[in-house]
């Protein structure tokens, strides 16, 4: 539409009032367990495992790793311009490979120019490398899974080690935080859940011992008979660990009531 109107063909984008549609998480994340069920079926040495760790450890879309080969890397570094962005940014990517990924590489049948090619050893189309790995999901028992479910389990990875927003853009190419945010947003939401879960117990404090920094100040003021804090008069307080062994003391009395 916006072509349109740019071309004076259309007055006015018609579907700019028009609420996009929700459609959850789209395509699915592969989890660690999936990740494991796959290489189980596919072992090192195959192109199958190759195509996994493409996938996993660069973070490329299946338009790039359908062209990927030993000419994007350069002294340890992957380098490559995605095709998505070819044009809009012209943004490359420039990653590490690791160690892992380079393991696989020289165990795998690799063809040249590209890492992934055919029965024919001719290089994919990016139709073809996804209909093979669908055959490679199928044979593993996983039709759910996919290859962008790789690239979204790699940012999901990284978000919950720590990766930042800038991070993950530099690894997977996004040239916005609109991509980066829903896999930081979701990892810190699970780490602070995780963080505070024993709190919805009532019990966790019941039973224990009131140490020296963990006395009550209403407690204080109720046993030493004046206001809490460095303004009273030492004459008028009960050092802490005598309100402490007084705190201790009534706790013991009254679970004997």
């Amino acid at each position: 539409m916006r072509w349109a109107i740019d071309a004076g063909i259309a007055p006015v984008n018609l579907a700019s009032k028009i609420k996009p549609l929700f459609s959850g998480d789209g395509i699915h994340t592969w989890s660690r367990q999936e990740v494991r069920q796959y290489e189980e079926c596919h072992p090192e040495g195959t192109k199958a495992r190759l195509m996994l760790h493409l996938a996993m450890f660069t973070g490329l879309r299946l338009s790039d790793l359908a062209v990927l080969g030993r000419q994007h890397i350069q002294d340890g570094w992957l380098v490559i311009r995605p095709k998505k962005t070819d044009r809009s940014c012209g943004i490359s990517v420039e990653i590490p490979v690791l160690p892992i990924l380079s393991k696989t590489i020289d165990a795998s049948p690799c063809g040249d120019p590209t890492f992934l090619v055919s029965e024919w050893n001719a290089s994919f189309t990016v139709n073809g490398l996804g209909n093979k790995m669908r055959d490679w999901c199928d044979q593993a028992g996983m039709p759910q899974c996919s290859a962008h479910g790789l690239r979204k389990a790699g940012a999901t990875i990284a978000a919950e080690n720590g990766a930042t927003d800038d991070k993950l853009m530099a690894i997977f190419g996004w040239t916005t935080k609109k991509q980066t945010a829903l896999y930081t947003r979701k990892a810190n939401r699970r780490k602070l859940a995780g963080g505070a879960m024993h709190k919805l117990v009532p019990e966790q404090n019941e039973g224990k011992k009131l140490t020296d920094n963990s006395v009550d100040e209403s407690l204080t003021k109720i046993l030493v008979g004046a206001p809490a804090g460095p303004l009273v008069p030492k004459s008028n307080r009960q050092s802490k660990r005598q309100v402490t062994n007084h705190c201790n003391t009534l706790q013991d009395i009254a679970k004997q009531v």
